[in-house]
């Protein structure tokens, strides 16, 4: 799994950005590919998967 750090995060729509710890690239993050509730600046694990457009963090969760 992948280290980072959630940029942003907007509950009411369900999605937001984690920025990965080792190469500084951010990924879109939607509700659904989370296992644990994130907010911003939270330290996340993920792993990436491919969606409709690029890379998408899926499985996210709490380090």
């Amino acid at each position: 799994m992948k280290e980072g750090t959630v940029k942003f995060f907007n509950d009411s729509k369900g999605y937001g950005f984690v920025k990965d710890s080792a190469d500084e690239k951010e990924y879109f993050v939607h509700v659904s590919g989370l296992i644990d509730e994130i907010r911003e600046n939270d330290d996340v694990l993920f792993e990436l998967e491919e969606g409709k457009k690029g890379l998408n963090a899926v499985n996210v969760k709490l380090a």
